[in-house]
């Protein structure tokens, strides 16, 4: 039977591949498939998620091509698929759609020896991970995740941040009816209703300094109290496969040193 030949453009399933036993399948990532890292050191890179090297996938005679809605131009994978045969399109956008991309990831490189197996045991980490999210009852809190600046962009309510978020008990501030990546203004941070502006260290790697400028700016345009800024991994709460299922730890983690860093900020009359 000829072994599958997989080129992915997605770095969360890049890894999730890797964690389902098909390291020597894959023949092409992205630059920014960067995990696991010395895993991924030999295979060949085609460019970005959004600027493919179109000859070079190719020339890598792949039987499957790995994408995803958010991640890929369409354009751009429509001119892959009219040479790779099998293109898997994946566009999760709760956390428990990670249980649909273990089971379609696990038959359809089943013939792959232990692949089967490894989805299944994926499946039940990720069931496990998602009980004892469930189990922690946090009381909700407004968040408002912050992925870009210049301009200041968020996600919206649909997206799977936001669902990673609420399992861990933080509600995204934006408004459904709003853009699933809405960009936003100052103002419009400052009147969100968010108790804590989390910054995501991608795709715009924030830092601590970038929460203090933004704290600061914030109290200048309200003339007192800001919310309090944040700055979270962002592979933890936007990688969906089989990091999610770290990610639903780390997330709950971080709500409750979270919710510490808001009481003290309270008892000290809203200043940090």
């Amino acid at each position: 039977m000829t072994q599958p030949r997989i080129v992915s453009l997605v770095p969360s399933l890049t890894e999730m591949l890797c964690a389902l036993g098909l390291r020597e399948q894959l023949v092409g990532r992205t630059g920014f498939c960067i995990h696991p890292r010395e895993s991924l050191r030999d295979v060949p890179k085609v460019g970005g998620t959004k600027d493919v090297d179109v000859e070079r996938v190719r020339a890598l005679a792949p039987t499957h091509l790995v994408v995803n809605v958010d991640e890929n131009d369409r354009e751009t994978v429509e001119r892959l698929a009219a040479f790779v045969p099998h293109v898997m399109v994946t566009h999760p956008l709760v956390a428990e759609d990670n249980l649909g991309l273990f089971e379609r990831f696990g038959a359809e490189f089943a013939q792959v020896p232990g692949v089967r197996d490894a989805a299944t045991a994926l499946s039940l980490r990720l069931r496990d991970a998602l009980d004892r999210a469930r189990a922690r009852r946090f009381e909700p809190l407004p968040v408002l995740y912050l992925i870009w600046k210049d301009p200041w962009m968020s996600v919206g309510s649909e997206t799977f941040v936001a669902s990673m978020l609420a399992h861990a008990g933080m509600r995204s501030s934006i408004d459904a009816a709003q853009p699933r990546y809405p960009e936003l203004t100052l103002a419009q941070i400052a009147d969100s209703g968010a108790r804590a502006v989390l910054l995501s260290s991608e795709p715009y790697r924030f830092e601590e300094r970038h929460c203090e400028s933004l704290r600061e700016a914030l109290a200048r345009h309200s003339g007192g109290a800001a919310p309090h800024c944040a700055t979270i991994d962002g592979e933890m709460a936007s990688w969906y496969g089989s990091r999610a299922i770290d990610g639903l730890d780390y997330l709950v983690g971080y709500r409750e040193r979270l919710g510490r860093q808001l009481d003290r900020v309270a008892a000290h009359g809203g200043t940090r």
